[in-house]
């Protein structure tokens, strides 16, 4: 019974539910992106107000255009040495993705996630900070670990949970952490790394540090309450860090306008804060480079926080676990209009004349080789199927690194324990 009083000549109220452009057996559509010319976008001065900066939420940093050419005031002009790391890098990444994938496929683990077509977002990033900053990332950077020299053989075993496992089996595979690294551990819980990160940040300034802090989350963690706090602490306090919003059009299964991208773009948010903002095309390499080198000198000369939007296309599922086919079309991601990554920046190098295929064969072949290689030595130590047998974890371990000095109570019970294990066995 609707107890309601009867409002004659009003309209019905109704909400908003946002739809994406197209679902499964629709044909892919980008054609309502505006897309700006690659160099077309003005560089301001690292050390400008914010407010110079707020009109470069609305348009896209490009910097390599359809020839591969590297055009515009955004151009990081990087020597080839450096270019074909950052193509070396994105590649192993693939590769070493790739490989996981199929690990997980065939039972060697319980669950991993691709980065195929946001490389540039990781890799490209790392390689404009300095190597002893601190990364705050979700769990699709695996990209900063190989772009700073992270063994594969522990990324894998820590994938894998075994004996290797240098975080011994406590964390969901694919959350890796490294101190050493500059990798803060990863959070299964999302939007969580900013404030982790802002606060670090802030800590670092008031300990008269020079290392900065770069966090990232995707677009759908945006709506969340965590990135609000974050954002007004930054702002208020002018903590050096970088806050990066990778937008892959897909929060699992829920497209970005769920998120608020209907309304305007992820960056446009930095205006309401009033501190920084970029919005980025994220499988250009040379951009997303550009853009963090110019928030990183902008934050360390101590005028705060830059958001930045890295505009990126997911590729594959969300997970191992995910079906994008049942929520978008096929052919999706062959027709985002900002290509991949790694075959732009190939192409760059090769109008350079700093690279050839020959070259990229053997790249891909060393590659191949050396993931394969790591992979053989981390499944020596166990895998999902061979652990809990072959491979006992050393479940003594679940007693430490929770209080810097176990105490006796804890001490006891992890004896207890080892003796009554001992006693089974006999």
């Amino acid at each position: 019974m609707n107890d309601q009083p009867e409002r004659p000549n009003r309209p019905a109220l109704s909400l908003h539910v946002p739809e994406p452009e197209a679902r499964p057996g629709d044909e892919a559509d980008f054609s309502h992106l505006d897309i700006p010319p690659a160099g077309s976008v003005r560089r301001p001065d690292p050390h400008a107000p914010a407010r110079e900066t707020h009109d470069l939420v609305f348009t896209l940093v490009r910097v390599l255009d359809e020839e591969g050419k590297a055009v515009g005031p955004w151009d990081p002009k990087l020597d080839p040495e450096t270019l074909r790391r950052i193509l070396r890098d994105m590649m192993l990444v693939r590769v070493y993705d790739d490989r996981m994938y199929r690990a997980q496929r065939q039972g060697k683990t319980s669950f991993y996630m691709k980065s195929t077509g946001e490389e540039a977002v990781a890799v490209a990033a790392t390689h404009a900070l300095d190597r002893d900053d601190m990364t705050f990332p979700t769990y699709r950077q695996q990209g900063i670990l190989i772009a700073r020299d992270y063994p594969l053989v522990q990324m894998m075993c820590q994938v894998y949970s075994n004996r290797g496992d240098p975080i011994k089996g406590r964390q969901l595979p694919i959350m890796y952490a490294s101190k050493d690294h500059g990798f803060f551990t990863i959070s299964g819980n999302l939007a969580t790394q900013y404030p982790q990160a802002v606060g670090w940040a802030m800590a670092s300034a008031i300990s008269g540090d020079s290392r900065i802090a770069s966090a990232y989350i995707g677009d759908g963690s945006t709506a969340e309450g965590d990135f609000h706090a974050a954002c007004t602490f930054a702002a208020v306090y002018r903590a050096p860090v970088i806050l990066n919003i990778v937008n892959n059009q897909w929060a699992i299964s829920s497209f970005s306008g769920i998120a608020g991208a209907e309304l305007t773009t992820f960056a446009a948010r930095a205006v309401g804060y009033g501190i920084a903002g970029l919005r980025v095309d994220g499988n250009d390499a040379l951009a997303v480079y550009a853009a963090t080198r110019w928030a990183a000198d902008r934050t360390r000369a101590n005028l705060g926080p830059t958001l930045i939007e890295l505009f990126t296309y997911r590729v594959e599922g969300h997970s191992t676990s995910d079906d994008p086919s049942v929520y978008r079309p096929q052919d999706a991601a062959s027709k985002w209009p900002l290509g991949d990554p790694i075959r732009r920046l190939k192409q760059h190098l090769l109008a350079l004349g700093e690279w050839d295929e020959e070259r990229q064969a053997a790249l891909e072949t060393e590659l191949g080789e050396t993931v394969r290689a790591a992979q053989k030595q981390a499944e020596k130590q166990g895998t999902l199927v061979t652990s809990t047998i072959d491979f006992p974890q050393d479940v003594r371990t679940m007693f430490e690194d929770v209080f810097a000095e176990m105490p006796w109570h804890l001490k006891e019970q992890q004896a207890q324990m080892v003796a009554e294990l001992a006693a089974k066995r006999k």
